[in-house]
Parts: structure tokens; C-alpha cells; sequence
């Protein structure tokens, strides 16, 4: 078993899940890199890592299906014989933006699928694990960060199933929070505005526009390093008598200035 902690990225080989992996590596954490399709892109996230001396491994995996995340956490125990966080950053867009009254059952399923419900069941499986190496003191301390967006709150129209999944892991935090509070595993949520990444490409001038005309207070796109940097300062520790938090990183749009 490593004796360093180690930290279960999902979605960690791109963008903002990437930045993460990098982050917490630069702060003493082994990271297991979760990718789905891009292999490359997961090995050049382990390079950059390896490359600056850290350690960290990958594995594929699709947290939509049970028999995946089932193999990502026996993977993850194999290679370092412990899980002392899980970042459940994998997310997508739907397929195809469609108006709310034009939407498909399948954009609904695959988007919850991977957005709600595979987070939901992968922290419930890691949660136990969680709970019995804290009592066998093979870890000191245990977390769990769901990373939403400010469409827990904010609906846009033509991506309503990406909202409702974002809704509900945030319900999803608080409900872990409580739960788990007792076992001393803490759980929070990241909540990023605008950050520039592949998802918003289809859409990058309209946000540059918006932004330029007052949307946030902090007038430009948020860069993965922004959400990156916050998952480190809750992996360190520095929130003990905090869980269930909310940790906007958005450029001040839940300020909702007047």
C-alpha cells in the first residue's frame, strides 16, 4: 500500500478533470487518472504528472455502468491499496442541443446516466471502502468532491437534461454530506461558471460576448487550473468543520448583482 494519499479522478484526462489530476499530484497525492474513450489523452496526463515526479496511474472506465465503476475501484485498490479521495468530475453535454420541448429520452438517459447516476453509485461504493480503512486507521481521513456547475441553478433552455443532472448532485452532496458526516468523511461540491474548456467550444463567442457585457463581475472565462486549484485546498484539509459546502468557482455570477 502507498503512503501517500491517493485520489480517484473520474474524467481526469482532459480539461478541467485533467488540471485536477495535475493539481492534487503537485500536492502529494498519487492520482488514478479515469478516462473513458481517450487514451491518449490520459497517458499524456500521466507523463505531465510522472514528468514532475509524481506518481499516478490510469484506467478506463465508464462510471454509467455498474460493472465499470465496480473495476475502477477494485484497479484502484490494487495499484495503491487505498482511496483516501474521490473526484467525481466526469460529466457530458447532450449529444445534441435541443429545445426543452424537443429533447429526447435517449439525451435524458445518457446524460443522467453519466452525470447523476453513475457519481451517485460510485460514491456509495467508495464511501464503504472509505468507512472501513478509517476504521482500520489505514488512511487518516477520507473526502468525496462532486464538481457541478451553475447549472445546478442557472437553466439553459437547450441543455435542460445537463441542468437536472447538475440539480441533483448537488442534492446528491448534501445527502452524502449527512450520511456520512458520522464516519468522518466530509463531502463538497465545486460549483464552476464559465470555464474554457472543449464543452463550451460550441458556444465560445456567445459567452466571450456575454462575459464582456457585465455577466460576472470577474469579466472573462474561468481556465481548469481555477477549479483545479480549489479541489486542492479541500484535498489538503484546510475545511475541517465543513461538508455539504458549496465552493463557487464562477467569476462571481451566483452574486446575481442588480
Amino acid at each position: 500500500m502507498t503512503t501517500s494519499p491517493v485520489a480517484l479522478v473520474t474524467g481526469g484526462s482532459r480539461g478541467i478533470g485533467r488540471s485536477i489530476c495535475i493539481e492534487l499530484a503537485k500536492t502529494g497525492y498519487a492520482v488514478l487518472i479515469n478516462y473513458n474513450t481517450n487514451l491518449d489523452a490520459a497517458e499524456a496526463t500521466r507523463a505531465e504528472i510522472e514528468k514532475a515526479g509524481g506518481t499516478a496511474e490510469i484506467c478506463p472506465a465508464d462510471i454509467a455502468f455498474a460493472a465499470h465503476r465496480e473495476s475502477l475501484l477494485d484497479f484502484t485498490l490494487e495499484t495503491f491499496g487505498r482511496i483516501d479521495l474521490v473526484v467525481n468530475n466526469a460529466g457530458i453535454a447532450p449529444p445534441k442541443r435541443l429545445d426543452i420541448l424537443e429533447t429526447t429520452e435517449e439525451n435524458f438517459d445518457r446524460v443522467l446516466d453519466t452525470n447523476l447516476k453513475g457519481p451517485f453509485f460510485l460514491t456509495q461504493q467508495a464511501a464503504q471502502i472509505m468507512i472501513n480503512q478509517l476504521a482500520e486507521k489505514k488512511i487518516p481521513r477520507a473526502a468525496i468532491i462532486n464538481i457541478s456547475s451553475i447549472s445546478a441553478y442557472a437553466p439553459s433552455l437547450n441543455r435542460a437534461e445537463y441542468c437536472i443532472s447538475k440539480a441533483g448532485l448537488s442534492m446528491m452532496t448534501s445527502l452524502f454530506a449527512a450520511r456520512l458526516a458520522e464516519h468522518g468523511i466530509h463531502v463538497y461540491e465545486i460549483r464552476p461558471g464559465i470555464i474554457d474548456t472543449e464543452m463550451v467550444k460550441p458556444v465560445r463567442a456567445k459567452y466571450e460576448k456575454m462575459l464582456a457585457n457585465g455577466l460576472t463581475p470577474i469579466r472573462r472565462m474561468g481556465r481548469p487550473e481555477d477549479v483545479a486549484r480549489a479541489v486542492a485546498a479541500i484535498a489538503a484539509g484546510h475545511f475541517p468543520f465543513s461538508t455539504g459546502e458549496v465552493f463557487n468557482v464562477d467569476g462571481g455570477f451566483h452574486l446575481r448583482v442588480l
